[in-house]
C-alpha cells in the first residue's frame, strides 16, 4: 500500500524554502542544520492516525566535490562480524606515514588525512588521528576496481564516499523520516515490543506487522555476535509492559515512556537486584535475562573486566556472575558449566542442575550462577524451599523507578538534546575508547544512520530516522545528530541503535532506506504505535 493512499496529507512544504518569492515562510530555526543555510529542504506530513503524523525530510541535493575513495586500514585492526563496529581506521601520523610510505612502495600513490571531530559536551574533540586513502573517483565502480587492487596487495581496505566524513560544506543530501506522537490526541497504545522473546532477533516490519502497528521504529541496542551473549538480548535497559527483563547498563541514558503517550523522558538508570531466603541469607544478582558473564555494553558491577563502566560494543566478563531468568527469554535457558536452580511460579525451588541450561515451568524463573558464585547458590537455593527475587531500577538522583504495567523502557546512548540544548555524551556513554580512536572516528564522528528519540516541550514524543551510509542520503554524525534533535525541537533526545538496525515503518511498509546490503536487519526490540483501542 503507498503510504499515504488513505491518510490525510497535512501539509507539503516545497523545496521553495531556499526563500523564493512566494514560498512557504519557515522560521530558521526549524530548517535541518546540515550543510551550507542555503540549501534546499522540503518537507511533507501525513497523519497516520489520531494524534499520529509522519513528516518526512528531504535536504540539499547531490554534491559533485563528493567522491569516492579507498581507505586503508590500520594493519590489525577489529574483527568483529557486527557490521556497524567499525575498523581500526586511523592512526597517529607516524605510523600513518608509514603505511602510506609501504603503499607508495607498493604502486599506490596514498594520501595522509587528518580525521578531526567537533567538540561535544563531554569531549573536547580535534584531532583524532590519520587515515590513509588512495585515489578520487566520481564512479564508484573505479573505486572498486582500486579496492580490489589494494587488496590483492595484502592490505585491509574499505570503499567510502567522502560525503559521510561529516564536513560542514557538503550539501547532502540528506532524507529523514519523522514521527510524533501527541498524547493530547493519540488514543491508541504506544509499546516497547521485543517479539516471541528476547533471545530471537525479529525484523522491525515484522515486529510491527505480527501486532498490527500503525507505525514503528527500531528501539534499542542488542547483541549481535553469538560471543557476545544471545543475539537479539538487549544490551541495556528493557522494560516492556512494566516487566523489567534486562537490566541497565549503569549510568548510561535510557527512553523511557507510557503506553499511553504520556509521561516520556530520557533518564539515566542504574539496576540492582538480589535473590534471599527466609533466614535472610542475601545474594547479590548480576544481570537478568543475559547470558552469565558476558555484559555487553558493560556498565555493571565492580569485578567485571575491563571496567565496571559503559563501554559500547565491548562485551565485558566476569566468570563469577549470579544471573535471574524469566520466561520471556526464551525456549531454554543458556547452557555451560556452573549450576542453575529452577523455580516454580511462587518462586519455590524445584530443583537444582548441573550444567546449566533448562526449559522453564509455566511462569517460573531460573538463576544460573558461574563461578565461585555457584557454591552459594547451592547452599541458598533448597528444593522446597522458597526465594525471594528482587530487582529495581533507580535514576541518577538515587530515586527509584516505578514500574507499572503501562511503563515501556528502551536502552539508548549517548544522550543528545538537555533543556532543549545539544548536549551530547559520548564520554560517559562509553563511545570513547581509550586508546581506540579508530572507534569513536567510525562510530560517533563519521556519519551513519542514526534513530533518535525524544521530546519536545509540549510533550509529544518524537521519533526520527536519518538514512545514511549511501549517496542518497549521507547520515548523521553524533554531533549532527544532537543539532538536528534540537532543530526538530526537542527538549530531550537520546541516540537508540543506528547503522543498518534503522529502520521506520509506517502503513504497512518500511518507508525509509535502511543500509545493510542484505536489506532490513533483525532487531533486538522496536517501539510500535498501535491503533486506537
Amino acid at each position: 500500500m503507498a503510504i499515504g493512499r488513505f491518510l490525510t496529507v497535512i501539509a507539503v512544504v516545497s523545496a521553495a524554502l531556499t526563500g523564493a518569492a512566494g514560498a512557504p515562510a519557515v522560521a530558521d530555526h526549524a530548517r535541518l542544520p546540515l550543510g551550507p543555510g542555503d540549501l534546499a529542504e522540503s518537507r511533507s506530513t501525513v497523519e497516520l492516525q489520531r494524534g499520529v503524523t509522519l513528516t518526512s525530510i528531504v535536504r540539499g541535493e547531490a554534491d559533485p566535490t563528493l567522491t569516492w575513495t579507498v581507505e586503508v586500514a590500520v594493519p590489525g585492526g577489529d574483527g568483529s562480524p557486527d557490521p556497524d563496529n567499525p575498523p581500526t581506521a586511523i592512526a597517529d601520523r607516524q605510523h600513518a606515514a608509514l603505511l602510506a610510505a609501504e603503499l607508495g612502495r607498493r604502486g599506490f600513490t596514498a594520501r595522509v588525512e587528518e580525521g578531526a571531530t567537533p567538540a561535544l559536551a563531554d569531549f573536547a574533540g580535534g584531532t583524532l588521528g590519520c587515515r590513509v586513502r588512495i585515489g578520487s573517483f566520481a564512479d564508484p565502480v573505479a573505486a572498486d576496481a582500486m579496492l580490489a587492487a589494494v587488496r590483492a596487495g595484502g592490505f585491509t581496505a574499505s570503499r567510502v564516499f567522502t560525503g559521510w566524513d561529516g564536513a560542514s560544506s557538503d550539501r547532502g543530501p540528506w532524507r529523514l523520516e519523522v514521527l510524533t506522537i501527541d498524547p493530547r490526541r493519540f488514543r491508541g497504545d504506544l509499546v516497547a515490543s521485543y517479539g516471541p522473546d528476547l533471545e530471537r532477533r525479529e525484523t522491525t516490519s515484522a515486529l510491527a506487522a505480527a501486532a498490527g502497528a500503525t507505525a514503528a521504529v527500531n528501539a534499542g541496542f542488542f547483541v549481535l555476535d553469538p560471543q557476545a551473549g544471545a543475539p537479539g538480548d538487549p544490551a541495556g535497559v528493557g522494560v516492556f509492559g512494566g516487566e523489567l527483563l534486562s537490566e541497565a547498563v549503569n549510568g548510561r541514558p535510557a527512553f523511557s515512556f507510557r503506553d499511553s503517550g504520556h509521561g516520556a523522558d530520557v533518564v539515566r538508570l542504574r539496576w540492582s537486584g538480589s535473590v534471599a531466603d527466609r533466614h535472610g541469607t542475601r545474594l547479590t544478582l548480576d544481570g537478568i535475562d543475559r547470558v552469565p558473564a558476558k555484559i555487553r555494553n558493560c556498565g555493571g558491577t565492580a569485578d567485571d573486566v575491563p571496567t565496571s563502566r559503559p563501554l559500547h560494543d565491548t562485551t565485558c566478563t566476569d566468570p563469577d556472575e549470579l544471573v535471574v531468568f524469566t520466561p520471556q527469554f526464551g525456549a531454554l535457558t543458556p547452557a555451560g558449566p556452573g549450576v542453575e536452580a529452577v523455580l516454580d511460579r511462587h518462586g519455590t525451588v524445584l530443583y537444582v542442575r548441573a550444567p546449566r541450561g533448562a526449559t522453564l515451568p509455566t511462569g517460573g524463573r531460573s538463576l544460573q550462577a558461574t563461578g565461585t558464585t555457584a557454591d552459594a547458590l547451592l547452599r541458598l537455593a533448597v528444593p522446597g524451599e522458597r526465594l525471594q527475587v528482587r530487582s529495581g531500577l533507580t535514576d541518577e538522583h538515587g530515586r527509584a523507578r516505578h514500574l507499572t504495567p503501562s511503563t515501556m523502557i528502551v536502552n539508548g546512548g549517548p544522550e543528545l538534546v538537555r533543556d532543549g540544548r545539544p548536549h551530547a555524551t559520548p564520554a560517559a556513554d562509553g563511545m570513547v575508547r581509550p586508546g581506540d580512536p579508530s572507534f569513536y572516528y567510525g562510530w560517533a564522528s563519521k556519519r551513519n544512520p542514526r534513530t533518535i528519540a525524544g521530546i519536545d516541550r509540549e510533550g509529544r514524543i518524537v521519533l526520527v530516522t536519518a538514512d545514511g551510509r549511501s549517496t542518497r542520503s549521507l547520515g548523521l554524525s553524533i554531533a549532527e545528530s544532537a543539532a538536528v534533535a534540537a532543530a526538530l525541537g526537542l527538549c530531550e533526545a537520546v541516540n537508540l541503535d543506528g547503522g543498518g538496525s534503522t529502520t521506520m515503518y509506517a502503513d504497512g511498509r518500511v518507508v525509509n532506506m535502511p543500509s545493510d546490503a542484505t536489506g532490513e536487519r533483525p532487531v533486538g526490540d522496536a517501539i510500535l504505535v498501535l491503533p486506537e483501542r
